[in-house]
This record gives C-alpha cells, sequence and structure tokens, in this order.
C-alpha cells in the first residue's frame, strides 16, 4: 500500500491524572475510508481533536504526507488539508448553501463578496460527488434534510480542497434512505482521491463503507484491520476487549 497521507505515531494525551491516549498508532491513506470505533470513553474524540488541532497531543509523532508536523490550532490542521464534520454539522439555518459553504472564506471581487464565484465553485463541489439532491443552491439550509445538510457539511470539505476529511457520526439520527445517500457521498469522496476518517457507533454502517477499521480500546489502539477481512463479531470483540491481537496489523 502506498505511504499513509496521515499516520500518527505512539500519541498521548492526559487530562490530569486520566490517561485518555496510552501511545496511538493511527494510519488513513487517500482514496480509502477509514473507521475509528470503539465504545464510550475509548478516546476516539481525543484522538481525533488532536488531529484536529482542538486539543494537541501530549506526545508522540504527527506525519502528514511522510513530513513530521505539529497540530496546535484548528488553523494548522486546515493549511494542511484536515477538515473535520463534527455531528453538530456548523451549519448556519438563516443562510444559504451556498453562504454556508463559503462561510468564513469568502470570496471577494472589488472589495465585495464574488458571489457569482462562489456559486459556481459550490456547484463543482456538489458535482464532484455527484449530489443530485439539492434543487437550488440558494435554498436556505433551515429548509434542508438531514441528510442534506450533512451533503452540504461534506461538500465544504470538498471546496477547502480538503486531503484528510474527518466525519463523526454523520449518519447519527437519519433514516434508513438519507443514510444510505450518506454512505454512498461518503465512498464518493474517498473515491475522489481523499482520505476520509469516520466515526460511528454503527457497525452495519461501517461495513458499508470503509476499507480499513481501526478500533480503540481504553485509550489503546487494539486492532486495525481490512474491512474485508474481518467480521460484525470479530470488530465487537475487540471493541469490548474480548477479543485481543498480539500483534496489530498495519
Amino acid at each position: 500500500m502506498t505511504q499513509p497521507i496521515v499516520e500518527l505515531q505512539g500519541v498521548t494525551k492526559s487530562f490530569g491524572p486520566v490517561e485518555v491516549l496510552k501511545g496511538v498508532d493511527l494510519v488513513a491513506h487517500a482514496g480509502r475510508v477509514t473507521a475509528l470505533v470503539g465504545d464510550n470513553g475509548a478516546g476516539k474524540s481525543t484522538l481525533i481533536k488532536g488531529l484536529a488541532g482542538v486539543q494537541p497531543y501530549d506526545g508522540g509523532t504527527v506525519l502528514f504526507e511522510g513530513e513530521p508536523v505539529s497540530l496546535h490550532h484548528p488553523r494548522e490542521a486546515s493549511r494542511l488539508g484536515i477538515e473535520v464534520v463534527y455531528q453538530d454539522l456548523a451549519l448556519c439555518d438563516n443562510l444559504d448553501i451556498v453562504q454556508n459553504m463559503f462561510l468564513g472564506r469568502e470570496e471577494l471581487a472589488l472589495g465585495t463578496f464574488d458571489e457569482g464565484q462562489m456559486e459556481a465553485e459550490a456547484a463543482r463541489a456538489l458535482q464532484t460527488l455527484s449530489v443530485r439532491t439539492v434543487k437550488s443552491l440558494r435554498q436556505k439550509v433551515a429548509s434542508l434534510s438531514g441528510g442534506q445538510r450533512q451533503t452540504v457539511a461534506i461538500a465544504r470539505s470538498v471546496v477547502k480542497k480538503a486531503k484528510v476529511v474527518i466525519l463523526d457520526e454523520p449518519t447519527a439520527a437519519l433514516g434508513v434512505a438519507q443514510t444510505a445517500q450518506v454512505l454512498e457521498l461518503v465512498r464518493r469522496l474517498a473515491d475522489s482521491g481523499v482520505a476520509v476518517i469516520i466515526i460511528s457507533h454503527n457497525l452495519q454502517d461501517v461495513f458499508a463503507v470503509a476499507d480499513d477499521i481501526s478500533v480503540l480500546y481504553l485509550g489503546t489502539m487494539t486492532a486495525r484491520l481490512e474491512a474485508k477481512d474481518t467480521s460484525r463479531d470479530d470488530v465487537v470483540g475487540y471493541i469490548t476487549g474480548t477479543k485481543t491481537m498480539t500483534e496489530v496489523e498495519a
């Protein structure tokens, strides 16, 4: 397999006396979906917040495209091309799709917003992901369904030319049809060459879309598996700690 676009080596994080990450390794490759799974309290959120620059790691090494980097602020992660779509999506209901996709990084022309340029770029981003469920780019986000909102949040990362997109529970609270729509979108995002890391408790969704599965258990990476070579029962065993690997596979 080619060099990972992101590689964490032995990262640690503590909050006071509580050791949350205990020397965790993680890799993510361009064009592949890596599922990060684990029970509540396993350290998934802490691991991702460190990669996003929100809560810097205490120790360990972060490699981006093979080079060591420091991530002490979200802007540093964003400059590298690491984008996070959090569970709350961070969308503004009173703004339309284009305005949300460019919020905080509006295109300017002659001292004012270049609405035409932004709309064209937003349309290209949705076209790249083969999105056909949005009727108008000028729809207010308040009028969108849960699946459409998730689509806008993911497409925003395409506009930002992200190389790594982290999705936090992207199908939570979605119905069956909307979940299928979002999972198809995740697959297309990876197929466009982006490294996708998806956090999910839903193993059905994980096996529907993931190429690789990394399992955290109490702050330790207990398994790294290819989805095609494992089963739901095995993954549940790693998540609950009833199954261990003597050697974590690369």
